[in-house]
Parts: structure tokens; sequence; C-alpha cells
């Protein structure tokens, strides 16, 4: 089983944290108790709603089309024709005075009169009566009749329609505005809070996916550190004992694929000096296939060292690298180039990194004449493209050729060949750095090959 800094086991054994499931469930009433609070005092802080009061004068003015002189914020009247009065409903002792003074006023019959009027709900009567009172202080002290918003007064016309005043339907009113703005502003200022609260339930999940990646790209990173709500703590242990096992895993293999190519060295030394007595031509045609054998040998060893190779990644420019190795190629002779662009930087291994360019530009050379390589950036990875000019890839081919001692090249010379690692180890090193690699045949003829990089 994988070690355990016992550090963090101690520490989280003497002060566990509280299950997610309680954590959210804390949050969800602190939030309820909250909003409750807030509007427990915004409604005790803030004075009652005024209702709007409408003078029978008004009523009158406005039916006859003279112009009225509203206060200011209260709606304006509004005048529509009905063919059918609008329901009464309950007529009061107060609603039978304003109909007789309306149709007084208006000289008509109180018959044809229909007053349907609602105080709301949230008016009480004592409420009614001192807004009755301060607006007939306002008005001289003389008792003027008048209706409380929302209403309708219905008049019988001559032609048997009804003519319907009811004060304009306004949203949002002068108060409703106060305690929008309320909300708004307590909401600001609570925000923080939740915010807070939100980032530190998410911080623990959110450094699991993260440890999860960086296994992804580098599977002997450090094990994940135990922190966070109980459910989490129990998943980060399961998560360092699966990357335990995966990393014993792929070094058994490893060592198991080390140990049995060195152990052929052994029967084809044997197989070198027993073929000197062997006929001229047969022996060299087995000392050939030995050598070649050997040779694959060195190239699995090679292989199986660099991947057991554990180097500190850090931040490199990688089109310098890139550069680099082509100039070192183009010394020897080989037609080789690298376009100059724009510097990018990147966390990696700068000796895997430099093995991964090289092969793709030896892999160019070899099979392609020449190769040409640039840098560039596509959306949140780096490219590292090589072009040949050779005769291409078939399609069949392009996912094979990655595969360990799979060469498309069928000759299994070694002049023209190589042991079939090269694009092996491409693949490896990308894979390791969290990207990938892949073939492509150009339009205008040759093989592009490219490397993603995570930035």
């Amino acid at each position: 089983m994988i070690a355990i800094p016992a550090r963090f086991i101690s520490r989280k054994l003497a002060l566990p944290q509280a299950p997610l499931f309680l954590q959210v469930l804390s949050l969800v009433l602190l939030s309820l108790v909250c909003a409750q609070v807030v509007n427990i005092l915004i409604i005790f802080s803030l004075p009652p709603q005024v209702p709007d009061f409408y003078r029978v004068t008004e009523i009158v003015e406005a039916i006859d089309g003279r112009p009225v002189a509203h206060r200011d914020g209260t709606p304006p009247l509004l005048i529509s024709v009905a063919h059918a009065p609008p329901e009464a409903g309950y007529i009061s002792i107060y609603t039978r005075k304003l109909i007789a003074e309306l149709a007084q006023q208006l000289k008509v019959s109180p018959n044809d009169v229909v007053v349907a009027s609602e105080p709301p709900r949230w008016l009480g009567y004592h409420d009614v009566v001192l807004a009755r009172q301060r607006l007939m202080r306002n008005a001289g002290g003389r008792d003027s009749p008048m209706l409380i918003a929302p209403f309708k007064v219905a008049i019988h016309q001559a032609n048997g329609d009804w003519k319907i005043v009811r004060p304009e339907d306004v949203f949002p009113t002068a108060w409703q505005k106060r305690i929008l703005l309320w909300f708004v502003v307590s909401a600001v200022a609570l925000a923080p809070a939740a915010l807070w609260f939100a980032r530190r339930l998410a911080a623990p999940i959110s450094a699991f996916a993260a440890a999860a990646e960086r296994l992804g790209r580098d599977p002997k990173a450090p094990p994940l550190e135990l922190d966070g709500p109980a459910e989490v703590e129990r998943a980060a242990i399961a998560f360092n004992e699966m990357q335990g096992r995966l990393r014993r895993y792929v070094e058994d293999r490893t060592d198991m694929v080390a140990a049995v190519a060195h152990d052929l060295r052994t029967p084809l030394t044997r197989l070198r000096f027993r073929i000197e007595s062997a006929p001229e031509g047969l022996q060299t045609k087995m000392i050939a296939d030995i050598d070649q054998m050997e040779a694959m040998i060195s190239a699995t060893m090679a292989f199986v060292r660099d991947s057991n190779y554990l180097a500190e990644r850090h931040r490199l420019e990688l089109v310098s690298l890139v550069e680099s190795v082509a100039d070192e190629m183009a010394e020897t002779g080989l037609d080789v180039t690298a376009e100059v662009g724009p510097p990018v930087v990147i966390d990696g291994d700068p000796v895997a990194l430099r093995r991964l360019v090289n092969n793709l530009l030896d892999n160019a050379v070899k099979f392609g004449v020449s190769a040409r390589a640039r840098v560039y950036r596509e959306d949140s990875t780096v490219v590292i493209e090589v072009d040949d000019d050779g005769p291409g890839i078939p399609e069949a081919e392009r996912e094979r050729v990655f595969e360990p001692f799979h060469r498309g090249e069928r000759s299994r010379s070694r002049e023209t060949g190589g042991a079939g690692l090269g694009l092996a180890v491409v693949r490896s090193v990308a894979r390791a750095h969290g990207g990938d690699a892949n073939l492509q045949n150009r339009s205008e003829g040759g093989l592009r090959a490219r490397a993603h990089l995570p930035l």
C-alpha cells in the first residue's frame, strides 16, 4: 500500500471536518435564515405603503373630460367604455354615500352609478382612517368623499354603454421600488459570505480534480493531501492507493521487460560463438540477424531506462529547444529546418522533450528526405509540428506505427528502418506530459507529425 504522510492522517483524525452532507445542509439552512432575517428587517424598517386616494371631484372631472390635477406620485385615471358595468359586490354605507355624491355632481340617477371598490389586502381599517383624516386636513378640513385605489366607477350612458373610470395600474410603485432596492442591497451584502462558503466547499473537490489531472500527466506525482470533508478524505485515500497500485503495476511490467531484454544478451552471445563454424554464406546472414536482435534489445533497454527516469519538470521555452535540436541535426548535413516563432513556455522534462523532437525530426529525415519543424499555440495546447516530403503513410498504419517495434518500412534494414521505437517514444513522452501525438498525410504530399502538449 502507498505510504501516506503520517502528519496528514494524525491531523485529520484529531480535527475531522464535518461531512459534506452536513456542510451543504448548513449552507442551505443558513441561507434560508439569513433571507428571512433580511426580509423581516426590511419590512419592519421601511414605512408602510400609503394608498392612493381619489376625491369624488377628480372622478367627476375625469368623466366630464376635464383635465385632472393629480397629486405627485398618484397614477392617472383611465377612461374606457363597456357594455356592462363591473361587479359591485358588497355595497357599504360609505359606498352608498359615494354613489349619492357622484350622482349629484354628475346630475344622474344613483341607479346609473356603480362603484366597485375593494381596499388592498395589506391596508387595515385604521390605516384607511388615518390616511383619510390626513387628506381631509390637506383639503382644509372639509369632509370630501374619496375612493381608495384600486376601484372602478361606471356611469350609465344614454346609448346604453357604461363609461368606466379606474386608476392606471403602475408597476413597480415607489414603495415596491424601495423594497426591490433593499433586496438588491442585502443580496450584495451577503454575496461575499456566500462566495466564501461556496469556495470552501468546492476547494477539496477542485484539489481532487487537479490531482487526477496531475496523475494523468505524471504517474509518479506526489500523493493527494488528505484535506476536506469526510467523504473527500475517503476518496483521497482511495485515490492515493489507486495511484500506488498503478505505479507498482507499471514499474513491475517495465522491470520485467528490462530483465527479459537483459537476459537475452547471454544466449545471443553464445549463438555468435557457435555460428563461427557455419558456412560463410549462412554465417553472414546469421550474424546480421544477431546484430539486429542486439540492436533491438539495446533500444528496448534504453526505452525502459528512459521510462523509469524521473526528471524534475520545470518551465522551459519550447521554440528554442526545437530550434537547437534542428540546428544540431543540420550541422551533420541533414536537410532539417525550424521556423522561428513567438516563444512558448511550458512545464516539462527538457531531456524527454528533446528526445521527442529529435525522434520526430529523425523519422522525417529517414522516410521523407527533409524535415521542417514549427511550434505554435492552438487553444490551450502547444503543437510541435514536423513536415516531410516522403510518400506519406496509409490510413490503416497511422496508429500502428506508434506501437513499439512496429515499422512502416518493411525491409527491416537497420540503415532505413531502425528498431521501431522512435514514434513509440514520441507518443509516450507526449502522453506523460498530458498530451498526445498523431500523424496526418499532407494534401500537397508528404507526412505531418504533430505532438500536442498542454500549456
